[in-house]
């Protein structure tokens, strides 16, 4: 788990805990630039000049809901694939992604060797479902023997510390940057081990979370029926039990985001003795990290009791609970059965889904987690012209200057301060596109009929990859996302804002676009990200990302009372009957985008140089300027989606990340004329104003 990555949207699908690299072929770019790139468009994708005016209702005002003003007749008019449990402008980039990969892929030469060979290899593998139906539960035969085998506590630490047995587990480990000492990495130890996306599932008594808890109940008996289990009813049971234990001791969601709460160091020796009895030393063995002094402790109490009930509850309940977690990490490479039964309902209970997904698209996907880089090279040579990446890193510069601008007039915050955000801004490091060069993947064997090898060894390859780091310096030109990823982020301790290609596309960024457009879509998007680094836990890291103290203490105090309001607007809005957003779950997401909005805005008044925005289709600048931030977040989502959104996820829905934001902002109620009465309208008092 990298916590300190702060990103733009959470997709929902699954994905391997790996990401690798391999050789560098002739075929192959090593420098990290396209090869090739398609001519630009003559025309923006969407209308005129870049907008969907079709796309809204102007039956609504918009001073009631800005979202389905700006996309209502979009939304009623979509309906979400039944492969999907939501659809909207990310979900529709990561679908042409995702098309387009496929056809890379696949036309991959039979003769092609080095890193795309292996993509297509570890495609291919994955979609022989005859193949894997052929072969039975065989493949994970040895993992299921080795949890059988397990006599004591020892060895059982020893088997879940394996990297290649990928069974879910209360006390979880990472290889993170240390976020007190960027220049190093450190093991942190964090929470885990339950099924359902968070404590909540297990704890509240709402009908719908109770009915979920008996749909998880009985896919747990199925799926360890197909697994031969002689008691699969009284096994089920045992696990739901556990997991309930386990939920009651995580911390929650909220109290996880505070990165003060979550930074313990403590030493090898102060590790064990937090908890006396837990296997420490089988665990870090087999690992790999026995060797290590020094350890992040997160959820500091949480941990000392999840080790502690490791050793409480018997060998008969932690066997079954491994089984499953087992069978469900592998299930997307074990019999159709499987792969359906989790499906059914990791997809459709949970999430609303209706149909499982075509099984190339998980390949690509699939590919593009354990392989990615390698992916990530075969698209960028196809799919992400230079000139792109030249337009974004103006946009970046323009964004950032406005940002400075933004800093030096701000009321509440001393001059002391002021310095060092300053700083903090002008040493943010822009990651634009693909990274300067690509990863080695050579030593990692891809076979084309082996899905489940080529599973286990790419999640092994990876970990090893990790560990060999420790004691070297960190890797700051390293990315975590691929190019292919429809997504963004921030990471605080290298202080880099880091923008995939594929997110650089319509209607986030359109270089035949409006300006006006652009800055409300992808300036919204860069301001965002820029905006992690000044939200209420990105502000806590200096500029060379140490996690330290540098607000003046009265500074602190003066942004908490606005962060405070803030989170206090959006408890109020509710998604679903009885699910309101969480406030302080959702602040650092919330912050980033007013943060970004506001500066966006600014940096697209910079623009104009001091001319009048022209006047497009009956429409001002400003009002091009917030439909374009409203219609990027379109989207239709299913009840049980956005349920597990609200409960889980650090992002508010998309028409809160919209109407949330403009009625704050008091350039919206100018453009739309806004007035005492309309829905959405909030004293000038009563609006948040932070960056």
């Amino acid at each position: 788990m990298k916590n300190p990555k702060l990103f733009l949207f959470v997709v929902s699908s699954a994905v391997l805990p790996v990401l690798f690299a391999c050789s560098r072929q002739a075929a192959a770019p090593k420098t990290g630039a396209p090869t090739a790139a398609q001519p630009a468009a003559k025309k923006p994708v969407f209308g005129t000049f870049g907008l969907d005016l079709e796309s809204r209702d102007t039956t609504l005002k918009p001073g009631d809901d800005f979202f389905h003003y700006a996309t209502g007749r979009w939304i009623k008019a979509t309906q979400i694939p039944a492969d999907r449990a939501r659809w909207g402008s990310f979900d529709q980039l990561a679908s042409d992604a995702e098309a387009r990969v496929r056809a890379l892929i696949e036309d991959v030469p039979a003769d092609a060797t080095g890193p795309h060979r292996q993509v297509a290899d570890y495609y291919k593998a994955f979609l022989d479902t005859a193949g894997i139906d052929r072969l039975g539960i065989g493949p994970a035969k040895s993992g299921l023997d080795a949890i059988d085998a397990v006599k004591s506590v020892e060895e059982l630490g020893a088997l879940v510390g394996r990297p290649d047995f990928p069974a879910e587990w209360p006390v979880g480990a990472s290889i993170d940057t240390d976020q007190k000492n960027p220049d190093r990495y450190i093991v942190s130890v964090q929470q885990s081990g339950l099924s359902l996306p968070d404590r909540d599932y297990y704890l509240k008594a709402d009908p719908a979370l109770k009915e979920t808890r008996e749909k998880f109940l009985a896919h747990v008996e199925r799926m360890l029926k197909l697994a031969g289990t002689p008691d699969p009813k009284g096994e089920a049971q045992k696990i739901l039990a556990l997991e309930t234990k386990i939920a009651q001791i995580h911390w929650p969601a909220a109290k996880r985001r505070d990165v003060d709460a979550t930074y313990n160091l403590r030493s090898r020796e102060q590790l064990a003795g937090l908890a006396p009895k837990y296997p420490w030393g089988p665990f870090l063995k087999s690992a790999g990290l026995e060797g290590q002094k020094d350890f992040v402790v997160r959820e500091i109490d949480a941990i000392a009791r999840l080790a502690k009930l490791v050793g409480e509850r018997p060998m008969s309940e932690w066997k079954p609970y491994l089984k499953y977690h087992y069978l469900v990490a592998m299930a997307d490479v074990l019999p159709s059965a499987f792969d359906e039964e989790k499906f059914s309902f990791y997809g459709r209970d949970l999430n609303g889904q209706m149909q499982q997904r075509d099984r190339w698209k998980r390949a690509v996907a699939s590919a593009g987690t354990a392989v990615g880089e390698a992916v990530g090279e075969l698209y960028v040579s196809h799919e992400f012209p230079p000139e792109s990446k030249e337009k974004m890193q103006r946009l970046v510069e323009n964004l950032r200057a406005a940002y400075s601008e933004r800093i030096r007039q701000l009321t509440w915050m001393s001059e002391d301060t002021k310095k060092v955000a300053l700083e903090k801004l002008r040493t943010f490091r822009p990651k634009i596109g693909y990274p300067d060069s690509w990863r080695d993947y050579s030593s990692l064997e891809i076979r084309r009929d082996d899905a489940f090898g080529n599973w286990i060894r790419a999640a092994v390859f990876d970990w090893n990859r990790r560990v060999s780091r420790m004691g070297k310096p960190t890797d700051r030109d390293e990315w975590q996302m691929t190019p292919q990823t429809v997504n963004a982020y921030y990471d605080p301790t290298f202080n880099e804002i880091v923008f995939p290609a594929a997110i650089l596309q319509p209607p986030f960024f359109d270089p035949n676009a409006d300006d006006a457009v652009n800055y409300g879509a992808i300036g919204g998007v860069i301001g965002h990200e820029m905006g992690h680094g000044f939200d209420d836990q990105g502000a806590k890291s200096d500029p060379k990302g140490v996690l330290r103290t540098w607000w003046q203490p009265k500074d602190e105090v003066s942004f908490r009372k606005l962060t405070d309001g803030l989170a206090t607007q959006y408890d109020q809005y509710e998604a679903l009957p009885g699910f309101k957003v969480n406030g302080r779950l959702t602040l650092g997401e919330n912050i980033g985008d007013l943060g970004g909005l506001s500066v966006a805005h600014e940096a697209y008044k910079i623009s104009l140089n001091g001319r009048p925005a022209p006047q497009i289709d009956g429409l001002s600048g400003d009002q091009r300027f917030f439909l374009s931030w409203a219609q990027s977040w379109r989207q239709v989502i299913r009840d049980a989606r956005l349920r597990n959104q609200i409960l889980s996820d650090p992002h508010s829905p998309a028409q809160f990340r919209v109407n949330g934001v403009v009625r704050n902002m008091d350039d919206w109620y100018a453009a739309f004329n806004v007035a005492q009465g309309d829905k959405l309208y909030l004293e000038p008092a009563a609006r948040v104003h932070i960056w």
